[in-house]
């Protein structure tokens, strides 16, 4: 759900994350009802998941980028498409084959998926890690709505270009779409980088 203006989400350091002029949130169950400012956990200790309960203060949670050696946009070019990938900011969505882009076209030519069906693939990315290029042109955002996806035991997935506001991106992120951390232990805050994948192994 949405109002006429744009939202916003602004990470407050050490902090939640503040949504502005968003009323609604898309959950597994339907749309989780907002406030039009609403300040939603980062940390992953809330007991009021998506929302900030304060936590963040007692658990002494860090906004602070850590080091990511893979923040790096890869290249993996073909003819007539080419892909793009910072593995640094995967949210593990497993939308896309295994492997890299670089592994999608075996060097015998058996390969298990077309270039459009990649493509496909690639366009259900969430994280914005991916892209592609097709005819010299590369194809990254979509025309879609403002909306705020909460993904159970994951990331905040968002989409229609929601300004995130003073922050550092990801090499070759994104700003149409992109995946922000809710357990608190991505390296690349505030941006998801799939650590949940072992924070809330057991169910968050």
């Amino acid at each position: 759900m949405e109002t006429d203006e744009k939202p916003t989400i602004t990470p407050l350091e050490n902090g939640p994350l503040l949504v502005a002029k968003l009323t609604g949130l898309e959950g597994e169950d339907g749309v989780i009802k907002t406030d039009p400012k609403t300040a939603l956990c980062r940390c992953g200790m809330s007991k009021n998941k998506p929302f900030c309960d304060g936590a963040h203060t007692d658990a002494g949670f860090s906004s602070e980028r850590g080091e990511n050696e893979n923040d790096e946009r890869l290249v993996f070019e073909g003819d007539p498409v080419t892909f793009y990938e910072n593995i640094a900011i995967c949210s593990h969505a497993g939308f896309c084959p295994r492997g890299t882009p670089g592994d999608w076209r075996p060097k015998d030519g058996e390969q298990e998926f077309t270039d459009q069906e990649l493509i496909e693939k690639v366009r259900k990315c969430p994280s914005g890690a991916l892209s592609y290029a097709r005819g010299g042109s590369e194809h990254r955002d979509q025309e879609r709505p403002p909306k705020i996806r909460v993904k159970q035991g994951g990331p905040l997935e968002i989409e229609g270009g929601i300004e995130l506001r003073n922050t550092e991106w990801g090499e070759g992120a994104s700003r149409e779409h992109y995946a922000l951390c809710r357990c608190g232990a991505s390296k690349m805050k505030p941006f998801c980088d799939g650590s949940h994948d072992e924070v809330w192994a057991d169910g968050e």
